[in-house]
């Protein structure tokens, strides 16, 4: 029965115990959710080399060196050293150890002060999220929230959280902060010695200075290291090296190198520490190459350049450099120039011919007309406002020629342009697409030198794009490649871009010894407020900017002589005397025979041959046209077609076929040519194709004449090579007739206006044009 009893009881007291257990849990989580954990932490934005090591480091809001240390930056020397000094029992108690508070209290009560504490390092971690008042109801407060902290947390990220809210005196908080400021080195690789220093000062941090109280610190350090020592925490060996260990630390500056990828990074968020892909020490030579080479392009009154190199098979930005001097306040050194959007002058035409080659409009032996023309009132010119007459596409690209690129891209279509320069993340051309004529492949958009620099790294991957790496992660998924070019058309503008004896080579580069083999193209943007270089090898693009952050424009500025010179320095810093190959022919670029005066394959009648590369079932296969045979009088002074040829008293004859435009390029500079002879006049055949293509006026446009001095418009017109003389009408009335490329004049009625342009074929171009009378 006793026994029965006794049962009853225990039974009783287990499930009052089992309850009260419960509603106390149950109270936990209800205060739990009444009184959320602080636990919300601004820590300094942190820059890190691609070695890890801190290169660049920003204060909190609150001015704090608040640096955060990563869970694999305690190293277990640390995290054995913090524990052992600490709390001891860390791993096994709660967050609240009530032994120790225990032995605390009767130790203060015995002693009558308080001669120890009791506070593990949960609560110290409570302590400092919410820092209050030494008070028995502030204590209480402090162990609830050490035991949120351990619901919330694991043990090692309440470890990581005390080292990251630790004070180290000033305003100096958390070992990484400490270690860095202190002994200039990471948290994990810091010394038994050089832990147990810092592990005391949290204690007395105004008294216990690193550069002041050295002696003091090391007194105390070695206290805990004997102590250490006698409980055997760590060998004899370590104790012994930790003993002998000086310390002449004192406190440092934060390292402030790659400021403006620092600052980039800094806006953009979204972490507290950023791990770069840069290489500091590559990083800290071009630094200096750039700002040596600024100084002596100050004497030019040109104050700025920026750098950027990309590593092309890794993808990732080694070294990332926004202006001469970030500290330089007169001329804009802040400003990050890599960044920023410019017009980008002529350094998208490798694109351009690289998209006509996979299109089928061209390979690098076709011709192309560099001759004036004009799209509209749009009227390109080249950089030198000559014409060149016939010219090839490798010749248009060596020598940067402007109307060879705007008739390039008038046949490819700006769309199909705009379209791979989005693949390639050209953000502010996404901005302005509707906006964008033809002006854009000389530099009429806007493009930043990171966006330059990453388009050009795909010569060096087969056409492929990879958009470049600034950070590294190795959660990441390996980019997706977008493909721009052909392997077989970045191959083709290799081959040019890497040629020496160019134009645009620079003029005051000493020697080109040691250069290593590299393709680069140069760019100069309107109004000569913009220099590039962008070049590139099998291992790296570099791209470079030179000009002024205000815009202002320098007649000596431009990319050959600007921007070139520091692009082969740069390359003959990181790739001096590279040995690697060059880039290889894909298998689907073939070698053939063709014109040289056109670049189509030859027929019978070619007798100038060369060869040149091209893509089978692409490249254009139409047969060399460039010669006519024409029936022609005995005395060659009148051509016939099959409706009047005679029965006898002609011949054939070659003649060179000669577009009108190209006519007039002749005519103009005085070269000689054989023009077709005048048709004959009895023919009675109307001819449909040819008809004369009337240049100015323009067509479509409006015309605002001086309504007191008007002024006359010009007539001009282009023909075929066999048209001697046009006529003229005005509103269907004849005007005047003359030779085939005279010029006449007219003045217009106000409104809308026909011009009508015959030639002595029959054929008949018409145009509209709407005139105006204005008081000026």
């Amino acid at each position: 029965m006793k026994k029965l009893f006794f049962n009853t009881r225990l039974r009783r007291r287990l499930v009052r115990t089992l309850a009260g257990a419960a509603a106390v849990f149950l109270l936990f989580l209800l205060l739990n959710r009444i009184f959320p954990l602080p636990d919300k932490i601004e820590y300094s934005i942190i820059i890190e080399d691609n070695q890890g090591e801190v290169v660049n480091a920003f204060l909190t809001r609150d001015q704090q060196w608040r640096m955060k240390t990563e869970l694999g930056e305690i190293s277990p020397l640390l995290r054995k050293t913090i524990v052992e000094k600490e709390d001891k029992y860390f791993y096994y108690h709660p967050g609240v150890n009530l032994l120790a508070m225990s032995r605390a209290f009767f130790m203060n009560i015995l002693h009558m002060r308080r001669t120890s504490g009791a506070s593990t390092i949960t609560m110290q971690v409570a302590r400092s999220l919410e820092p209050k008042r030494r008070t028995y109801w502030n204590k209480v407060r402090e162990m609830f929230r050490a035991l949120q902290l351990e619901w919330k947390y694991s043990k090692d990220e309440i470890l990581q959280l005390y080292l990251n809210k630790v004070p180290y005196g000033g305003n100096i908080e958390g070992v990484k902060s400490a270690a860095i400021l202190y002994f200039k080195k990471n948290p994990d690789h810091l010394s038994l010695a050089e832990i147990t220093a810092l592990s005391i000062i949290p204690n007395r941090p105004s008294s216990l200075v690193i550069g002041k109280n050295n002696d003091k610190i090391i007194e105390e350090r070695n206290k805990w290291l004997k102590r250490w020592a006698q409980e055997k925490v760590f060998t004899e060996k370590e104790i012994a090296d930790a003993l002998d260990e000086p310390l002449t630390a004192t406190r440092g500056i934060v390292p402030h190198f790659i400021p403006h990828l620092a600052w980039k990074l800094k806006k953009q968020g979204g972490s507290e520490v950023f791990h770069t892909t840069i290489e500091l020490n590559t990083q800290r030579k071009i630094e200096k190459l750039v700002k040596d080479y600024s100084r002596i392009l100050s004497f030019q009154h040109i104050r700025n350049a920026a750098v950027i190199v990309l590593d092309n098979q890794t993808h990732r930005v080694i070294s990332y450099v926004g202006s001469a001097d970030f500290k330089d306040t007169t001329d804009g050194g802040q400003v990050n120039g890599a960044a920023a959007i410019r017009q980008p002058g002529s350094t998208l035409k490798p694109l351009l011919y690289g998209l006509c080659i996979d299109e089928g409009l061209l390979t690098p032996k076709m011709m192309i007309t560099d001759v004036a023309v004009n799209y509209e009132g749009y009227a390109p010119e080249n950089y030198d406002r000559k014409f060149n007459g016939y010219v090839t596409m490798e010749y248009a690209l060596e020598h940067s020629l402007n109307i060879p690129a705007v008739k390039s891209l008038k046949a490819l279509g700006i769309d199909k342009l705009i379209q791979k320069l989005g693949f390639c993340d050209f953000q502010q051309i996404k901005k302005d697409q509707k906006k964008l004529g033809l002006s854009m492949i000389l530099g009429g958009c806007g493009a930043t030198l990171e966006e330059m620099t990453g388009l050009y790294s795909i010569f060096s991957n087969e056409g492929k794009y990879v958009p470049p790496v600034y950070l590294i992660d190795t959660n990441l998924k390996s980019p997706s490649r977008k493909s721009i070019l052909s392997p077989e058309a970045t191959f083709m503008i290799n081959e040019t871009l890497s040629k020496v004896n160019r134009p645009d080579f620079p003029l005051n580069w000493e020697s080109t010894t040691h250069l290593p083999k590299i393709a680069w193209k140069t760019g100069t943007s309107y109004g000569r407020r913009d220099a590039w270089s962008i070049g590139y090898n099998r291992r790296f693009t570099v791209g470079i900017w030179a000009g002024n952050f205000s815009g202002a424009g320098v007649p000596e500025l431009s990319g050959a002589n600007t921007a070139t010179p520091l692009l082969f320095q740069v390359f003959n810093t990181i790739d001096y005397d590279d040995d690697l190959p060059w880039f290889s022919k894909p298998d689907g670029c073939e070698v053939h025979t063709v014109c040289s005066e056109t670049g189509l394959p030859p027929t019978d009648h070619c007798t100038n041959l060369v060869t040149d590369y091209f893509i089978p079932l692409i490249s254009p296969s139409r047969k060399c046209d460039n010669m006519q045979e024409v029936f022609v009088s005995a005395d060659e002074k009148i051509s016939y077609c099959r409706n009047c040829l005679p029965e006898n008293g002609y011949k054939k004859k070659l003649y060179k076929l000669i577009s009108p435009e190209m006519k007039e390029y002749f005519d103009l500079n005085r070269i000689a040519y054989q023009a077709i002879p005048p048709h004959n006049p009895t023919c009675e055949k109307v001819f449909q194709n040819g008809a004369p293509l009337v240049i100015s006026p323009s067509n479509g446009s409006e015309y605002l004449i001086n309504r007191k001095d008007p002024e006359p418009l010009q007539l001009r017109c282009r023909v075929s090579n066999d048209v001697g003389k046009v006529y003229w009408y005005i509103n269907n009335k004849f005007y005047k007739s003359g030779e085939a490329n005279s010029k006449q004049f007219f003045v217009p009625e106000e409104g809308p206006v026909k011009i009508s342009c015959t030639d002595d074929k029959g054929r008949n171009r018409n145009i509209w044009i709407r005139v105006r009378y204005v008081n000026l």
